[in-house]
């Protein structure tokens, strides 16, 4: 089946809205970026904030957002290994998107205000029907 937003003439590879789009239209990834927009973050605690999300999901978003440069990932040496994602200069050059989408929301649909207004650790869980 072939990508809805893959590139189909050169002038489509040039457009920077679809190459934008490409990035962040995955399933859960503007929530990952939300919530990375925080500040670093572990992967338990991104999956517990993302209710519904399997292991394995955010681990492919996580490793396709590094691999965009969206995203980074530190290990720390230590017992037990700690490993923690953040946002590289690029990644956080998305934030504002995600800013406008809540403002959106706030504004035209019928949304939770405050949604984003919690401390990371009081932020509701999200699930995305399937």
């Amino acid at each position: 089946m072939p990508d809805a937003l893959a590139p189909s003439t050169a002038a489509e590879q040039e457009c920077p809205v679809l190459a934008t789009a490409r990035i962040v239209s995955g399933k859960w990834t503007l929530l990952v970026l939300r919530d990375l927009a925080e500040g670093p973050c572990r992967f338990s605690e991104l999956e517990r904030s993302l209710a519904g999300i399997s292991p394995r999901t955010l681990s492919h978003r996580l490793r396709s957002l590094e691999e965009e440069g969206i995203l980074e990932r530190r290990c720390y040496p230590e017992v037990p290994p700690r490993v923690e994602y953040r946002l590289t200069d690029r990644g956080r050059h998305l934030v504002p998107i995600v800013d406008a989408m809540r403002a959106y929301g706030q504004r035209w649909l019928e949304t939770d205000p405050d949604c984003l207004d919690r401390p990371r650790g009081d932020l509701p869980r999200v699930a995305i029907p399937t």
